[in-house]
């Protein structure tokens, strides 16, 4: 019999669209003789912002259908559906902090991802540096965390980190209202515009180098760690930002031309982090190396990467050999044996 499968999408943060648009391209790879899927969106945006009380199931026919929230059930054809899964492509709030994972947890739905703990952990950038830097395999920059509403002395910020400095919001992603801040009086707007996504920004030193992203997932006990690709931003680009990421403005090498023993040293630690941070389902880790120093930088992980058939984990995943849809069905079939 085949199981009902729930593509969970969209979310109240900046990076609503883009999960709508992962999520589709998630719907269109899988095969549909194996899972009844559903198209499921959490909250609604239009022109003034997003309505977190309308979660819709988005049938096929471009159909805007009710989701009981009590059960987290859709009405088809007359009959109730319940879900034997929730596959979780939210980026950012409510999807990748733990907070949907909870409500699964309740309602007692499994789910492709980190559980609730991993995910509300690592979504925010501080607390996660701070636990990593605790494990001392690998360098984690120097940052402040500051909260909404507490005092911050920017000259004291830029005297302990030293500009350039990057500025972001502490939990979120797509590089969504994060600045290289290069003056000091460019500090405080930045950090004011981080605000506007999240109660907490990060102040972080900048590291010097390339960037690298590294996936991994284990199935079946067994641990695949992908080959790296490296981010190489474009037409002026000075970093991977949000229009680097969506509009072409980055090229992005997979398997990255690196030193053999620079994929090795990346490759090891995400396997080590994906264990010590005890994530499930396939996630994503980024750094900068800097080949001077010959030093290695983790800068976050992402515990729902990008999965648009152009995303760098569907990239990494086919340059080992495993197709988009087999990859999703690798990690459905994963998350339903637990």
């Amino acid at each position: 019999m085949k199981k009902n499968v729930a593509l969970v999408m969209g979310g109240f943060s900046g990076e609503h669209q883009i999960s709508i648009n992962s999520g589709c391209q998630v719907y269109d790879s899988l095969d549909k003789r194996k899972y009844n899927v559903y198209k499921i969106v959490i909250g609604h945006q239009d022109g003034n912002g997003i309505d977190r009380n309308q979660w819709y199931w988005l049938a096929d026919n471009g159909e805007h259908r009710p989701v009981d929230r009590a059960d987290f059930t859709v009405t088809d054809g007359g009959k109730k559906v319940r879900f034997d899964l929730a596959f979780i492509i939210i980026h950012g709030n409510p999807g990748e902090n733990g907070v949907m994972q909870g409500y699964f947890d309740l309602l007692g739905i499994k789910y492709t991802t980190c559980g609730f703990y991993t995910s509300a952990l690592t979504f925010n950038k501080g607390y996660c540096n701070a636990v990593v830097r605790s494990y001392h395999i690998v360098k984690v920059a120097k940052s402040r965390l500051f909260y909404r509403g507490q005092p911050i002395d920017c000259k004291e910020v830029i005297s302990r980190l030293r500009l350039p400095l990057f500025v972001k919001p502490a939990s979120g992603g797509s590089s969504v209202a994060t600045t290289k801040v290069k003056r000091k009086e460019d500090l405080m707007p930045a950090i004011e515009e981080a605000f506007t996504e999240d109660d907490a920004v990060l102040v972080e030193e900048f590291v010097q180098g390339r960037e690298f992203d590294c996936g991994v997932m284990k199935i079946k006990g067994k641990k695949y760690v992908f080959p790296i690709t490296e981010i190489i931003p474009l037409g002026g680009h000075e970093f991977f930002d949000y229009e680097a990421k969506y509009d072409g403005f980055s090229n992005e090498v997979t398997p990255a031309e690196v030193d053999e023993s620079i994929a090795d040293e990346i490759q090891d630690v995400s396997s080590k982090l994906y264990d010590l941070l005890d994530c499930r389902g396939v996630v994503r880790f980024d750094y900068i190396y800097n080949e001077e120093r010959q030093r290695l930088t983790f800068l976050e992980v992402n515990t729902i990467p990008g999965q648009s058939a152009e995303s760098i984990v569907p990239k990494q995943a086919r340059a080992m050999g495993i197709s988009t849809a087999q990859l999703y069905e690798m990690i459905i079939e994963e998350a339903l044996s637990k």
